[in-house]
């Protein structure tokens, strides 16, 4: 009987994507063999309602170019297709039907949307259907309320935080992210002024 190959599920809103992000995909690929990372954007993150978020095609976008030269790294739409909101149930439920039982499911989420996890739309069906891999910081202490099918790692060390990057784009300071974004993703924020013209429509409301 073949081996199932595995894939990784990573959503978020990637409002922009950033080097942590890369490397949380790069890093966990190689720790629980997986064979493809796929990064799903969110159409709107439920738990971030009442802050603008980035046009999806802006969003897509910018994976398509941190990715863009690693085969291992894919991206759907699935969620930016939808009519309405998805939710990770939803979403999860989908690709099993789509990739079959020829595949092990596992879903990349951070230490922080894990603490909230008990708040997500049918949270405890959640937890039977997937594997979670919950990247964490070092020190981190998980609680003992996890199943088997629960891992925690600490594997990457990348403080990049995308509300952060969103200020400095917002206030010109391009030179302080270029250790924080790929390359193509800090040019194309340049040309198009994502983030400038989000915030300064804010500030003018």
């Amino acid at each position: 009987m073949c081996a199932q190959r595995r894939i990784a599920l990573y959503g978020g809103t990637f409002d922009p994507v950033h080097v942590g992000h890369v490397e949380i995909a790069r890093k966990v690929s190689q720790l629980f063999e997986i064979e493809k990372v796929l990064f799903i954007p969110a159409q709107l993150a439920p738990h971030k309602v009442g802050r603008d978020v980035t046009e999806p095609i802006h969003r897509f976008a910018m994976l398509a170019l941190a990715t863009q030269n690693d085969l291992q790294l894919l991206i759907s739409s699935f969620e930016l297709d939808a009519p309405d909101r998805r939710y990770t149930v939803d979403t999860v439920a989908h690709f099993q039907r789509a990739l079959g039982d020829s595949t092990e499911l596992f879903f990349i989420m951070g230490a922080d949307s894990w603490a909230e996890i008990t708040t997500w739309r049918e949270w405890e069906r959640l937890l039977t259907m997937i594997n979670f891999i919950v990247v964490t910081r070092p020190g981190y202490e998980p609680g003992t309320a996890h199943a088997s099918n629960i891992f925690f790692t600490d594997v990457v060390m990348n403080d990049a935080s995308a509300t952060n990057i969103r200020r400095l784009a917002r206030e010109g300071r391009f030179d302080e992210l270029t250790d924080l974004l790929p390359g193509p993703v800090l040019e194309y924020i340049k040309k198009y002024e994502i983030y400038r013209e989000l915030n300064e429509a804010k500030l003018n409301s």
